[in-house]
């Protein structure tokens, strides 16, 4: 599908559809957003070779997985950006890969799959920064999704808080089971923040040509690359947190294993001596002294039970019991 936003020199806004493409090289003070989302891929390499896109960007533009990327070519800054598909408070994350091409009076954006952020500018504010140029328009989608980004951690910060209430008021294998989900997802989050705030450090240099050293643009490029770096900072905080959470309950199940083999230890150590000496009278021999005793039998048992009383003593004064 290919839908177009086009501002021409008087302000005046149109959306379209592929018509407006034409229009808009017909007027040399027009500016155009062109968004290829889910169509066949052959006819979307078609269509941007045919706009001047180069044959490198394009194949990485139509890839499936790639590591986000910022690329000069002679009439477009190529810019790889990791976009959302979906994104919830649990970091359940499925991500899609947003091409832009930025060049001096358009912007051409292509993503496999609807995305929120350009779905928002498309039909809201996108020909407020168009007018204001393309390169404005596409650090706006960057910043829209960097803003769901750091809403859904920000959420998911209260989600990490509960379960560590519950895993220290009462922690259980499901518990661990999620701490190592999350944690799984925190480290792709992280890998991709860090891919996207290296692309803003690139651009704050000002060595682009769509991305000039200009105090309005810079403010802009600073501002997205404070969000990213927040971004990337909050990753590495609940990753950390996560890997606390865990080593809590490892040292805690631990704890209460001790607990539980010092009960034993202590039941163990108490049945010895009393199993020893059962076992001693309980021989089958024909002459065992003790047997023609006429009180050996209570005398034996007063002993089993001053071993056993001795011993109880003995561990609680030690704190064992």
């Amino acid at each position: 599908m290919i839908r177009t936003l086009r501002v021409d020199g008087r302000g005046e806004c149109t959306r379209g559809g592929e018509e407006q493409i034409a229009l808009w090289q017909q007027d040399s003070d027009s500016r155009i957003w062109i968004d290829l989302c889910g169509g066949d891929p052959q006819a979307e390499e078609q269509t941007l070779l045919a706009l001047g896109c180069h044959p490198l960007a394009v194949k990485d533009a139509l890839r499936e997985r790639h590591p986000p990327k910022l690329e000069e070519f002679p009439d477009f800054t190529f810019i790889l950006y990791r976009g959302i598909a979906h994104f919830d408070d649990e970091l359940n994350h499925q991500g899609q890969p947003i091409a832009f091409f930025v060049g001096q009076r358009c912007l051409i954006t292509r993503h496999p799959q609807s995305a929120r952020s350009i779905e928002r500018l498309y039909s809201e504010d996108g020909e407020h920064f168009l007018a204001k140029g393309s390169t404005f328009l596409a650090l706006r989608i960057m910043h829209l999704s960097a803003g769901i980004y750091l809403d859904n951690l920000l959420a998911f910060e209260a989600l990490l808080s509960d379960l560590e209430d519950n895993l220290l008021q009462g922690g259980n294998d499901q518990h661990m089971r999620e701490l190592v989900a999350y944690r799984s997802r925190l480290v792709k989050l992280r890998r991709m923040f860090n891919y996207h705030k290296n692309i803003t450090d690139e651009l704050r240099a000002g060595e682009y040509q769509m991305f000039p050293e200009e105090e309005s643009l810079s403010h802009v490029i600073t501002d997205l690359h404070d969000r990213f770096e927040r971004l990337h900072s909050l990753a590495q905080m609940f990753y950390e947190l996560c890997g606390d959470l865990v080593d809590a309950y490892i040292s805690i199940t631990s704890h209460q294993l001790n607990s539980t083999m010092r009960v034993l230890t202590v039941i163990t150590a108490i049945f010895v001596p009393l199993s020893f000496l059962a076992g001693l009278y309980g021989m089958n021999f024909d002459y065992i002294p003790e047997l023609k005793i006429e009180n050996g039998y209570f005398i034996l048992l007063g002993v089993m039970g001053v071993l056993s009383v001795a011993l109880i003593w003995m561990f609680r004064r030690m704190r064992w019991l």
